[in-house]
């Protein structure tokens, strides 16, 4: 993603391989993929669940296109997909907040895509490794101080919990910041040197989640995660004798699954933190569903204007995702999905919510403190000046 002010929402697709409950079903692989394209080609007798009243048979292929879509059914492939992040994504040195977030069903990869498995990094890790070589290359720069801090927190039941101060089993509110936005009142944010650091913290983290054996999935995450970077840079204006800030946010964001009950016969407990994790899922669709028209102008001039409309406050998800959807920042969505017959409704589904989701506009700006504007566009103007002289 380059830097820039705003855009659509990158979206890219990622299918992983048969799990071992697919195979001892005998799935059929319904899904194909051919460059930006993902095509979904119905079982027999499939019907379309995911329209409102929609009883009738689905006919013909579904075709997406998508800014990327990747081909990890084959056990050579699985890297492929963690790869795109440092194509897509550049660390934003100029000040912008980045957020990438990852969305399927339960048991889709979305935790293996984000996070991986061991030493095989997912794109959570690989960043805070791009982000390191990067300050480390710049910071030979004397005028230049980069420090970065991290925060780590979980969703779940509409809960906010810290998981880098487990100890904390308050429930954390959420508040407004009229400047800077959403933000989580009392969340622990640690400044980190290395990425070793930052491992290791990921790792406490993840300890504390809360995970439960569902039928879909053995370690099924039942909560959102959401791990923040904020990276500041502080520089030292020797023309001007003058100190500058800019600071950027990057949000990385490991949505639970997306399910019917049904299939992950959940009970009591279980069932109740389901239909919690639905409600905010569907509540971040109806989030994407209203940016969507908004970015594509179907929604009345005089509306766009009644910041209500977009149901951001309807869960703590959403509310805490609100810069990250049609606001201040540089946004992709990786839609992880089954390639298997037995979860083509769950498939459709998550294809058309990216699908949704690639017709948002961001509008990104940098953060960056007044000396910082006003040095930044002198600059700019002194460089105009000194062209127009040198082209008379």
């Amino acid at each position: 993603m380059a830097p820039g002010g705003g855009g659509n929402i990158k979206v890219v697709v990622r299918v992983r391989p048969f799990n071992s409950r697919e195979i001892e079903r005998g799935a059929k692989c319904i899904v194909s993929m051919k460059g930006s394209q993902t095509v979904l080609t119905p079982p027999p007798g499939a019907e379309d669940k995911s329209r409102k009243g929609g009883k009738g048979a689905v006919e013909g292929n579904k075709v997406f296109a998508f800014d990327r879509s990747y081909w990890s059914f084959d056990k050579n492939s699985m890297t492929s997909s963690t790869i795109w992040v440092l194509r897509f994504w550049t660390m934003p040195s100029g000040g912008y907040n980045n957020c990438i977030f990852a969305y399927g069903q339960t048991g889709s990869g979305k935790s293996y895509s984000m996070m991986g498995y061991g030493k095989e990094y997912g794109v959570i890790p690989r960043i805070c490794q791009s982000m390191f070589e990067r300050i480390r290359s710049i910071q030979t720069d004397s005028s230049l101080n980069c420090t970065v801090e991290v925060s780590y927190l979980e969703i779940y039941n509409e809960r906010v919990r810290d998981l880098l101060n487990p100890s904390n089993k308050g429930n954390l509110k959420v508040r407004e910041h009229p400047s800077t936005g959403p933000y989580v009142e009392d969340l622990a944010k640690l400044v980190v040197g290395s990425f070793e650091e930052i491992e290791n913290l990921m790792d406490e983290g993840n300890k504390a989640r809360t995970v439960a054996a569902t039928n879909m999935n053995e370690t099924s995450s039942r909560s959102h995660a959401v791990f923040t970077l904020t990276l500041t840079q502080k520089r030292h204006d020797k023309e001007t004798s003058m100190d500058t800030e800019k600071v950027s946010k990057i949000s990385l964001v490991d949505l639970a699954g997306s399910e019917r009950a049904n299939s992950t016969g959940a009970t009591g407990a279980r069932l109740k933190e389901g239909a919690e994790i639905n409600r905010s899922l569907s509540t971040l669709g109806r989030v994407i569903a209203a940016l969507a028209d908004i970015s594509a102008g179907k929604t009345p001039a005089s509306k766009k204007k009644n910041a209500s409309m977009v149901p951001y406050r309807d869960s703590i998800l959403t509310w805490l995702l609100k810069d990250s959807l049609g606001g201040n920042s540089m946004t992709s969505m990786i839609a992880a999905i089954s390639p298997a017959d037995i979860n083509f409704d769950e498939t459709l589904g998550t294809l058309r919510y990216a699908d949704s989701a690639k017709r948002i506009k961001n509008h990104a700006v940098v953060n960056e403190d007044p000396n910082a504007r006003m040095i930044r566009e002198l600059k700019e103007e002194l460089a105009q000046l000194r062209s127009k002289l040198g082209g008379e």
